[in-house]
């Protein structure tokens, strides 16, 4: 999967960079008669009396990997819901060779550079693909918002409603004025977690029912996005700040989204795979795995968001994966169960599944633009939105060589027990989709391969 499209290839790597691609049958300088006879990656330019190495992807796919900008790793303070190991082992097997993580559910939260190096400390050593980092956007933490910047995060997030723990409180307007010019004048990104807390509904009147998942739906109306998403397009105008809207979940957010480019607004925004592939309608009483934040509405808002990324209203799709410990999940009672939906490891399965309903057909017409759009939703557009777009989400010579080898047509179930994730609770449970992962390169080196680890420890801090 080429930035100019879907064709037979061969990709040149040294130094782990991509130096070249050419067609399929070009090998460059290299001449060994044991190479397979149709190498499509392989290290250009090999030491003296060795050959090349090559990995023939055969009548595979090899597409960019996957950049997750939206990943809660939670370590170091939360390890125990998921930790750095767990987490960049998910990826691999998924195909993701860049995961941002998010600045909260960690204790320290990433609001100081202090907090920020805690992370990283703990961090070392752990990563089998390459983590960057969001810094949050907290009330009082204007002052520390450079600092942050000059040691290394890509951006920051914020929340206008409580976040569900007491170390990341959620931001109001005085508090955001005092950031974003910070946040302006270092050009980079502002994440915004957009619900209105005003518009947030009480459950607990007499007679409702926790266990029922219509509930807990109905205390977090789509017009909670819609309010949310234009307070930050007012103060987006005002500042000059680039705001990128997290996980939009309704039919009505998209609209606000689609409004607010159409007026000039620097805004970007995405969507998750869950929001794509499930609905209300569906979600079983008592069934706790599928409670997030905003929550999945409607099957009416799931086909509205598969439009709005086909429009390009929607700019990328990221996970969100924000795993905890069975426990905290609250089995049958979706008001007091922890909001969150972990699904590092399936997003490349459950967008390809799920491409088929604005893509439909199976000509090869069809399939090369399936695999385009999975391409920018997952890889590129990502990278930009993490300010890697120079070294990351595409297949071009100058890049780093993170590639996922996968068959597009490979049909499987999922089953828990076998994710790498720390804690094994998934809607996604016993899902049948279609997308196998064979290999994950990260720079030109195999880290993952034929459903298990065989480089531990290779990502890099960025």
């Amino acid at each position: 999967m080429l930035p100019d499209g879907v064709r037979p290839a061969t990709i040149h790597i040294q130094d782990g960079k991509i130096t070249r691609v050419g067609p399929y049958e070009d090998r460059g300088d290299v001449n060994s008669s044991s190479a397979p006879a149709s190498p499509k990656l392989g290290d250009e330019r090999p030491s003296e009396g060795r050959a090349a190495e090559r990995y023939d992807a055969a009548d595979l796919v090899v597409s960019p990997g996957i950049v997750d900008t939206h990943v809660h790793i939670n370590e170091p303070g939360r390890t125990d819901w998921e930790g750095f190991d767990t987490a960049t082992r998910a990826a691999a097997a998924g195909g993701a060779t860049t995961v941002v993580d998010m600045p909260l559910n960690s204790v320290p939260a990433t609001t100081t550079a202090a907090a920020l190096e805690a992370k990283r400390t703990a961090a070392r050593g752990q990563c089998h693909v390459d983590v960057a980092f969001w810094g949050g956007v907290v009330p009082g933490n204007a002052g520390f918002l450079d600092e942050l910047v000059e040691a290394g995060v890509r951006g920051f997030k914020c929340f206008l409603v409580p976040s569900g723990v007491d170390e990341f409180p959620a931001v109001d307007e005085r508090a955001l004025r005092e950031a974003l010019p910070i946040v302006s004048r270092r050009r980079v990104p502002l994440l915004v977690h957009a619900e209105a807390p005003a518009l947030i509904r009480d459950a607990g009147a007499k007679g409702l029912q926790p266990g029922v998942y219509a509930t807990y739906l109905a205390t977090r109306p789509p017009e909670a996005e819609v309010e949310a998403i234009r307070s930050i397009v007012r103060l987006a105008r005002e500042f000059g700040v680039h705001a990128h809207i997290v996980h939009v979940a309704s039919a009505e957010a998209a609209d606000e989204v689609a409004r607010a480019k159409a007026d000039g607004i620097a805004i970007t925004a995405e969507t998750c795979p869950h929001y794509l592939t499930f609905a209300a309608e569906d979600v079983p009483d008592g069934a706790t795995e599928f409670k997030c934040a905003p929550p999945i509405r409607e099957a009416r808002h799931r086909e509205a968001l598969w439009r709005a990324l086909t429009h390009g209203t929607l700019d990328l799709v990221a996970t969100d994966h924000s795993p905890a410990p069975l426990a905290l999940k609250c089995p049958g009672d979706f008001m007091k169960a922890w909001g969150g939906i972990a699904s590092l490891e399936l997003s490349l399965a459950a967008m390809n599944t799920g491409v088929a309903r604005p893509f439909q057909g199976r000509d090869r017409e069809a399939e090369s633009l399936a695999l385009r759009v999975l391409a920018h939703w997952l890889s590129e557009a990502p990278a930009r939105l993490a300010g890697l777009h120079d070294r990351k989400g595409r297949i071009a010579p100058g890049y780093d060589a993170d590639l996922v080898v996968w068959d597009p047509d490979a049909a499987w179930t999922v089953d828990p027990s076998r994710l790498q994730q720390r804690h094994k609770v998934t809607p996604y449970a016993g899902r049948r989709l279609a997308g196998r992962v064979q290999t994950t390169f990260l720079r030109g080196t195999p880290v993952w391969e034929d459903g298990r680890l065989i480089a531990a420890g290779s990502g890099r801090l960025l």
